[in-house]
């Protein structure tokens, strides 16, 4: 590779930063977390996903307007100016942590799918071939990873988009299925909310790990050029088309099927599909599933490795961390996420179900910590900046703060939450980690 000390490349297209971001959500939190969150609160569950919307475009607009008066500077960065090194430095491993996780979940996904056309191939290797193709396409330049997501995530999105095309055929019975159930599956087994008005805020804390990776966008700003006018406006048609693409696909499942009878065996587009009678449905959901899983994790490892790159440029990681290859991408940081992605891929072998188990809950609970980070900074920063910003947070400071209020009780949420209870077990011991070494790293020298 010929690896040297240099910087990114400012390489990176709004349609690119856009559909990355989008590549790390729309991922097995909707394709297969849907059920979950169905199961909780039956169709009334898209105002889990309206509220979870709000609250993270409050977030995601909080990071464009601090872009906005700090150019050349990304999330991690407002976090240092507003809190100091050590929160800035707890922060970013835990991202890192929380990404990690993700990709291990996301390719041993992936293997599994692949097992459906492959049954005889053991799940490691095909998790492993999996690992490969993420890395390399990271190892590329910056701007043919984006290429290379950009299309990832937009066979995502056009199957979001042909799902509910043809969903809403089959309901109002433009496409002849035999019986259309029209508005039916929304008003029987027990109405639009079977389960009350409660569990929509049960179902938060699946749907907090579904729109996690949103924030990612604020990685992107030092590969982007012009970042402090492109945020805005990508941000503004980043969180409608978040919020439609859950939604909207909700929707459909929910009218196909009665809520209840969704089961969490296999994906709810599977199940729908399958409903129909359409020949190949299986096998083109499958394609899709690997799509979006292998997209999430392309996505993870952007994240991971610009973050473990931004924090060694800052000190706060080990200075090797900031080698970059001639194409421009963080060589070293991507070896690293490389080494621990086959280690997953091999933990998957020794123990599949009980690691996802384990997983899921982290990247969940962690995002939250990362939301209430940002929205503090701009809550903090906005009465020292430098210049006044082109793009603010409405209702300062009281949209902030009740945002940040709202994050920190879903957060308690988690930590109470039986099922839990273990993955967050393992949040908490890596945060007490952090902190403990933060206070060691960047304790002071005594004064004579």
């Amino acid at each position: 590779m010929g690896n040297t000390e240099g910087s990114l490349q400012k390489k990176l297209k709004p349609r690119h930063i856009s559909l990355m971001a989008m590549g790390g959500v729309i991922g097995t939190g909707i394709f297969k977390g849907s059920s979950e969150t169905i199961g909780l609160a039956g169709p009334g569950v898209i105002f889990t996903y309206i509220i979870a919307g709000l609250l993270l475009l409050v977030v995601m607009t909080a990071m464009a307007e601090m872009a906005t008066v700090y150019p050349n500077r990304n999330m991690r960065d407002f976090v240092r100016e507003a809190f100091g090194e050590r929160v800035s430095f707890i922060m970013g491993w835990m991202y890192c942590f929380m990404w990690l996780a993700v990709c291990v979940i996301e390719i041993i996904a992936a293997g599994s799918f692949l097992q459906y056309w492959f049954a005889d191939v053991p799940l490691w290797m095909l998790s492993l071939g999996c690992a490969a193709i993420v890395i390399f396409i990271n190892l590329l330049s910056v701007g043919t990873f984006g290429e290379f997501e950009f299309w990832f995530a937009g066979i995502k999105v056009t199957m979001i988009i042909i799902f509910i095309v043809l969903g809403v055929s089959l309901i109002f019975d433009i496409i002849p299925s035999g019986e259309a159930p029209f508005l039916s599956n929304y008003t029987d087994h027990g109405g639009f909310l079977p389960n009350g008005w409660t569990s929509i805020f049960s179902a938060l804390l699946v749907v907090m790990f579904s729109y996690g990776g949103s924030e990612m966008i604020g990685l992107t700003l030092t590969e982007t050029e012009n970042a402090e006018r492109v945020l805005p406006k990508v941000v503004r048609n980043f969180i409608l088309r978040i919020i439609l693409f859950f939604t909207l696909p909700i929707l459909i499942i929910c009218g196909l099927i009665p809520w209840n009878e969704l089961g969490p065996e296999s994906s709810p587009f599977v199940q729908v599909l399958s409903s129909t009678g359409l020949t190949g449905a299986a096998h083109i959901m499958n394609f899709v599933l690997i799509t979006a899983v292998l997209s999430a994790a392309n996505s993870g490892i952007y994240g991971a490795s610009r973050m473990l790159y931004s924090m060694a440029a800052a000190g706060e990681a080990p200075k090797a961390l900031t080698k970059t290859s001639r194409k421009g991408s963080p060589y070293n940081t991507l070896l690293l996420c490389a080494v621990i992605l086959i280690g997953g891929s091999m933990l998957g072998l020794i123990s599949q179900d009980q690691l996802f188990r384990i997983l899921m809950a982290v990247p969940g609970f962690t995002v939250l910590l990362v939301w209430i980070c940002i929205a503090s900074s701009q809550l903090k920063l906005r009465k020292q900046y430098p210049i006044q910003p082109s793009f603010k947070v409405w209702g300062y400071p009281y949209i902030t703060t009740f945002t940040i209020i709202c994050l920190s009780v879903i957060a308690c949420g988690f930590l109470i939450d039986d099922q839990n209870r273990f993955s967050i077990s393992i949040c908490l011991a890596v945060l007490v980690v952090l902190i403990v070494t933060s206070i060691v790293k960047f304790r002071k020298p005594a004064t004579k």
